[in-house]
C-alpha cells in the first residue's frame, strides 16, 4: 500500500513564507515525476509545480519566482518552499507521484490527503 501524505499547513499574513513536505511511503521500487497541485474553493484543481527524479523542474506561470520545488530521492519526500506568498495562494495543495511498484513495468498516479494553505491580506 503507498501512501503520500503532505504537511507543513497553515495560515500566515501575505508576504510571508511556507515550506510544505510530501512523504511517499509503502512498497515502491521507483519515483518518476513528482508535483504540487492546488485548489482553491469554487475552483478546479490546478497545476503548481513539477520535479523530475534528476532533478529537472517546472512552474505554473503564477508562482515561478516566487515557489521552489525539491525532492530528496533518497527519502522519496518532496518539499515546496512558498515565498512571498499571495492570498491568491490560498488553497488546498496536493502532491502528485508516478510510482512504480515492484515487479511491475508501468508507472500508478498516487494522490495526497491534501494540506490547507491561508494567506490572509
Amino acid at each position: 500500500q503507498v501512501q503520500l501524505v503532505e504537511s507543513g499547513g497553515g495560515l500566515l499574513q501575505a508576504g510571508g513564507s511556507l515550506r510544505l513536505s510530501c512523504a511517499a511511503s509503502g512498497s515502491i521500487a521507483s519515483i518518476n515525476v513528482m508535483g504540487w497541485y492546488r485548489q482553491a474553493p469554487g475552483k478546479q484543481r490546478e497545476y503548481v509545480a513539477t520535479i523530475t527524479t534528476g532533478g529537472s523542474t517546472n512552474y505554473a506561470d503564477s508562482v515561478k519566482g516566487r515557489f521552489t520545488i525539491s525532492r530528496d530521492n533518497a527519502k522519496n519526500t518532496m518539499y515546496l518552499q512558498m515565498n512571498s506568498l499571495k492570498p491568491e495562494d490560498t488553497a488546498v495543495y496536493y502532491c502528485n507521484a508516478d510510482i512504480r511498484l515492484p515487479g511491475k513495468t508501468f508507472t500508478y498516479g498516487y494522490w495526497g490527503q491534501g494540506t490547507q494553505v491561508t494567506v490572509s491580506s
